[in-house]
């Protein structure tokens, strides 16, 4: 139970409602779209009528972002806040929430509520433990559906046409806790996992600043709905491994996975270029950055020719299927539009390879 600050008067006898004490909130996140929470954060606590002030912020650890510098680079949450002027001694960068240094810190701001969007790290039982208010989660999911590190990009690989965001409350198990809230937002078939994880914690934030003055004074416990584990989904980390595009599968599951893996790891082909000196082919490694499905590609005798149509490259898929190639990087190079890559070639033929070309 949320405690009340009462004054006593012994004058009159009578007694006033003292002013109320801002609640403690501390903030836990680590790459961009936490760090736009986080703004959202800030801005809510400074307003005349806010019930609560950013006690500390929480953020993974300063790594090395820019490979030919070898500078160590404060997380994108933790230079917002610095850019804000936000007290460096409590800005908290633990290798893991566990640490009794940082759980030790952590006590000594009494928060009264932890948030956390993207922070990155696992939350042991002590730290839960620590907020009388618990600990509030923004998950870019329409929970239970897409548990886990990568829901966004699980999603869009998976083409939903539907998604949204949750705000629940954060338990042991994998984003299991009870939801307070959610909106949905509806998918297209070009959005890309950069722009959606955006999209979603922007709405995530409104959510969030809607529902604090009832997470704070418990009520939002009472309303909070418990998720159905059995129709839950995971979505697991990507990995580079996953990368390659194989086109022996259909155009639209290659599209999904191109708008999903945009930013990291991206998605890699092989393609063979003509070579006039030799009269062979030569194979050829692309990132694949843009695409779209083409409903009905050109013709050509050869099965596995690639064409070039209006703005883009048509590689033959698997159902009679063609996925149409907008944008490419090649390797050590700058991210291209296929009609300059086109152009490039100078009538020179591509096409797709053969597994065994492949592994040569």
């Amino acid at each position: 139970m949320l405690r009340r600050f009462l004054c006593t008067c012994s004058g009159g006898g009578s007694t006033v409602t003292a002013k109320k004490k801002k609640k403690n909130v501390v903030f836990l996140g680590s790459p961009q779209v936490s760090a736009s929470v986080l703004d959202k954060l800030m801005a809510a606590s400074q307003a005349s009528d806010s019930i609560f002030k950013l006690a500390a912020v929480v953020t993974q650890p300063p790594s090395i972002r820019d490979r030919g510098r070898k500078k160590l680079m404060p997380s994108a949450v933790a230079q917002l806040a610095l850019d804000k002027g936000f007290p460096q001694e409590l800005i908290f960068t633990p290798h893991r929430a566990g640490e009794a240094n940082f759980l030790s810190n952590l006590l000594g701001v009494n928060p009264d509520l932890c948030i956390t969007a993207a922070y990155g790290n696992i939350l042991p039982q002590r730290f839960l433990d620590i907020p009388p208010c618990g600990t509030v989660n923004i998950h870019p999911s329409l929970l239970p559906l897409y548990r886990g590190a990568a829901p966004v990009q699980r999603a869009l690989q998976d083409g939903v046409t539907e998604t949204g965001v949750s705000l629940a409350y954060t338990i042991r198990a994998l984003d299991a806790g009870p939801v307070i809230a959610y909106e949905k937002f509806q998918v297209d078939d070009s959005i890309k996992a950069p722009e959606l994880l955006s999209i979603l914690f922007d709405l995530g934030s409104g959510l969030l600043i809607r529902e604090l003055p009832f997470i704070l004074d418990g009520s939002a416990k009472e309303k909070a709905l418990p998720q159905d584990d059995s129709k839950a989904t995971l979505a697991p980390k990507l990995t580079s491994e996953e990368s390659c595009l194989s086109f022996d599968q259909e155009a639209p599951v290659l599209h999904n996975k191109v708008r999903a893996f945009t930013g990291w790891p991206g998605t890699r082909a092989k393609i063979q270029v003509a070579n006039s000196k030799s009269n062979g082919f030569e194979l050829l490694d692309i990132k694949v950055i843009s695409t779209r499905v083409c409903h009905k590609g050109m013709q050509s005798r050869d099965k596995d020719e690639i064409l070039f149509s209006g703005d883009a490259l048509q590689i033959p898929c698997a159902g009679n299927s063609w996925l149409e190639v907008t944008e490419l990087q090649l390797p050590g190079k700058k991210v291209m539009r296929a009609r300059d890559f086109w152009n490039g070639l100078r009538g020179q033929k591509l096409k797709l390879p053969s597994q065994l070309e492949i592994l040569a």
